[in-house]
């Protein structure tokens, strides 16, 4: 009989890992001895589903952040293998050097050319290591951005998959201007004068996340989080300690939900059932028809109509009211 394939969950899918093994060995033993079992597996894989809905519709905020950084969760390099056609990959800075954690490129998504850029985790530990675990340097925005003005000057509509848990924050990276570099790209994208769609994939870590950031619309996948720091992060800064990060990631409000009732998101893109780690194709095929409607509204705008929409979308981001109350209000409440 086969040798089950090896599984990586985490602490809150184990009911699920468990059933989904059964159902690997009750199919593997079900072809080496050419009896029906189909029944049998039919029910282990509608309890299997149950199991996910349970589960996955009742995620914690901690939890969605552990999703979210799933060892088995599709990057950047697997959306562009299954989204994206003749993909030609383009490198450097012009400067310093080409910086492996941020990857640029143009390519045809639905018959649309596009440029293409995300942010590169890395497949294995070389690749990690090469990529500072996603973690882009400076030059890694400039090459970034690079890319975009040459999108503009074609024409082209930009692309970005987010998926950092922040810019790196070494000393080489910072006096090459890190947060210099970043607060450009910012100032340049919201100006550029083509479509821009974004979608936060995996995790969207502070300004390294908003260094192609920028867009028209900001999509977010259902199990993804974006914040302005890590749960670790703002864990160790309010109690001096990292143990209260499921606590940090409650406050941060850091969930697809969360942001999309801010506005700061337009769109929650659902995963598969048990996240997009499942069904990694399913996802990359769902992502893209999503960023293919948004990119055919906002190809109707013209130039200066672009430029406006992203204006005016980050000027109603932090908008709140404040109750102001009368002298008589004020009398009523001391009595």
């Amino acid at each position: 009989m086969a040798q089950p394939t090896q599984r990586y969950g985490l602490d809150f899918e184990a009911p699920i890992l468990e059933l989904e093994q059964k159902i690997e060995e009750l199919r593997n033993f079900s072809q080496s001895t050419q009896v029906d079992l189909s029944d049998q597996i039919d029910k282990l894989l509608e309890r299997c589903n149950e199991k996910k809905r349970a589960i996955f519709s009742k995620l914690t905020p901690w939890q969605k952040v552990l999703t979210a950084r799933h060892p088995k969760r599709p990057l950047t390099s697997d959306y562009v293998q299954y989204m994206v056609e003749d993909f030609v990959e383009v490198y450097g800075d012009r400067a310093f050097r080409d910086d492996p954690s941020i990857l640029t490129g143009f390519g045809r998504m639905g018959g649309e050319r596009v440029c293409l850029i995300g942010q590169r985790k890395g497949k294995d530990t070389s690749e990690k290591l090469a990529c500072y675990f996603g973690c882009p340097h400076p030059e890694g925005y400039k090459k970034a951005l690079l890319k975009m003005q040459l999108a503009e000057k074609f024409g082209l509509p930009i692309v970005t998959l987010i998926n950092t848990p922040g810019a790196y924050p070494g000393i080489g990276a910072e006096e090459r201007g890190q947060a210099f570099v970043i607060a450009k790209n910012l100032m340049e994208m919201a100006r550029l004068r083509v479509p821009i769609v974004c979608t936060v994939i995996g995790e969207g870590g502070s300004g390294g996340a908003l260094g192609i950031g920028v867009g028209n619309r900001v999509l977010m996948l259902e199990h993804s989080y974006y914040s302005v720091i890590s749960p670790e992060g703002c864990s160790a800064i309010l109690w001096k300690n990292a143990e209260y990060r499921e606590r940090a990631a409650e406050i941060l409000k850091l969930t697809a939900d969360d942001l999309l009732g801010f506005g700061v998101v337009d769109e929650i893109v659902a995963e598969p059932l048990g996240g997009a780690h499942r069904e990694p194709a399913r996802m990359a095929a769902h992502l893209k028809d999503c960023i293919l409607g948004h990119l055919r509204e906002l190809t109707k705008l013209s130039p200066d109509e672009l430029v406006r929409d992203r204006y005016e979308k980050l000027r109603r981001m932090g908008v709140y009211e404040e109750q102001v109350q009368t002298r008589q209000q004020f009398a009523l409440a001391e009595k």
